[in-house]
């Protein structure tokens, strides 16, 4: 059973970065394509990247696009998540998914079968 494990997550101001790390239990890394989700309180999960395992095509949420960046080393199995110009509105937990049905990016959280326990993100104004 393939186990997800994010962190990186902490406290900090607005303006600041911070990099989110999710590592990959599995042999099958390689051949998964990868996601970050948030949720912050009171809100439903929202999509914020992915990755695709074919051609490392990615995907971004409109809220982080030119902001945040999603990446990948499969010698690892490890999944990043860099965020740079942090914003209140980026508060919440973080997660990362994985699917093993899509080559390609995917932006649904209904089409991952593996998700992590999530990584608190608090960004202060």
């Amino acid at each position: 059973q393939v186990q997800l494990l994010e962190s990186g997550g902490g406290v900090v101001q607005t303006g600041a970065s911070l990099r989110l790390s999710c590592s990959h239990s599995g042999r099958t890394f390689s051949t998964a394509t990868m996601g970050w989700f948030r949720r912050a309180p009171g809100e439903e999960r929202k999509f914020v990247a992915t990755i695709a395992f074919w051609d490392n095509i990615t995907k971004y949420g409109d809220s982080v696009k030119g902001r945040f960046t999603i990446s990948r080393d499969n010698f690892k199995s490890m999944l990043y998540l860099q965020m740079n110009d942090l914003k209140p509105g980026d508060t919440a937990v973080y997660y990362c998914a994985a699917t093993q049905r899509f080559a390609e990016p995917v932006v649904s959280p209904q089409q991952y079968e593996v998700w992590g326990q999530g990584t608190q993100v608090t960004v202060s104004s």
